[in-house]
């Protein structure tokens, strides 16, 4: 999980292509995997679907996730190296929500809206990798594909915070400790017409025989004054932890906390202010074939900065059933909120509603 300038990387890079001879460490790894899913409000009203996060936009209906092929290719041990992942369906076109040739704020590349990540790596030594083009965040807990995840659902604090990036990195390894840093576009933009540059940084490490990680996440920008970005902010800064902790072989539990703050450009009708959100999983494995997850979250916003509700509480209850390379998640899930942000049959608001699904999701 450890991820994330220097423009002289990209000069050492292509002086090294050019003088490096034939190598024999080469190798290509193809992966890939799919996912599809069912899932039912219990307000029963298709039109409504009491959903506000990520991926899971439907009620009532079998859907596609995602489909996705992906290339993984090192030479010269693993110094030089670069991946390629596409992906198809529902699930990619909310992640690549920028781009596109048609709607608002699409940015006219059609072909840019199936790519979930294109990267170079250069590492000169064992303890430094720079790596440039657009990857997954390292903000959060949760990651883009299903079967990376033990919830099918995904929180709140991923489906509001970065997706992906465009830009340059350096990852430094450090005994147990490890430090990226890097610059890249406007959050999740995959190219960019506007001066607004990201800054990024985590600092990770393990104790106690690497039973509890620490991953120390920040994503942000400052010195906007026009607002001139897809999301209309002056600044904004997001600073997020992650901690893994494990306390038997059967049983362990992560924790997500994050805030995120936000300065509106002159005018907005959006306050400036933060939210935030804290999250725990408990993730235990009775069986080699059978997974629970219980993952239970809460919003804050009082100010009405990114929600419609001043708190959310949200719990999802998974079970992960594994059949080799299958693996088949039932879930259900109950939400509440102290405003009425959730609708039942009849269109009335209501604080709370009910959801559960089941999910197919296969890795090759």
């Amino acid at each position: 999980m450890l991820r994330k300038i220097m423009l002289a990387s990209s000069a050492s890079l292509t002086l090294f292509c050019a003088n490096a001879q034939e190598d024999s460490t080469k190798s290509l790894t193809i992966s890939g995997n799919a996912d599809a899913y069912y899932r039912y409000n219990f307000a029963g009203n298709r039109t409504a679907p009491n959903n506000y996060t990520s991926f899971t936009n439907s009620t009532n209906s079998f859907e596609v996730g995602m489909a996705t092929l992906r290339a993984d290719f090192s030479a010269l041990s693993g110094k030089v190296g670069g991946t390629v992942d596409i992906g198809f369906g529902r699930r990619i076109d909310e992640f690549n929500y920028n781009d596109g040739e048609s709607g608002l704020g699409k940015n006219g590349f059609i072909s840019l809206s199936n790519l979930k990540q294109a990267f170079v790596t250069y590492a000169p030594s064992e303890k430094v990798k720079f790596t440039m083009g657009k990857f997954g965040t390292h903000v959060g807990y949760e990651l883009l594909d299903a079967p990376l995840n033990r919830n099918y659902s995904t929180s709140y604090m991923f489906s509001n915070g970065p997706f992906f990036h465009t830009g340059l990195k350096a990852d430094i390894t450090a005994g147990n400790v490890g430090i990226m840093v890097g610059v890249a576009n406007y959050t999740d933009e995959s190219t960019s017409t506007n001066s607004v540059k990201t800054a990024l940084a985590q600092v990770s490490g393990s104790f106690a025989d690497q039973k509890l990680q620490f991953y120390l996440n920040y994503v942000g920008f400052g010195g906007s004054e026009n607002g001139v970005n897809p999301g209309g902010l002056k600044a904004l800064n997001q600073v997020d932890l992650v901690l893994l902790g494990t306390i038997t072989e059967k049983f362990n539990i992560g924790y997500n906390g994050t805030v995120q703050s936000r300065k509106q450009v002159d005018g907005s009708f959006t306050p400036d202010g933060s939210w935030w959100g804290s999250a725990l999983y408990f993730n235990y494995d009775p069986t080699s074939t059978i997974g629970l997850t219980w993952r239970t979250e809460y919003i804050g916003d009082k100010k009405g900065v990114a929600f419609a509700s001043e708190n959310i509480f949200a719990n999802t209850l998974s079970l992960n059933y594994k059949a080799g390379p299958l693996t088949i998640i039932p879930e259900i899930r109950f939400e509440s909120a102290k405003n009425e942000i959730f609708l039942d049959k009849d269109f009335n608001g209501t604080k709370s509603t009910v959801s559960a699904l089941l999910a197919a999701v296969i890795s090759f």
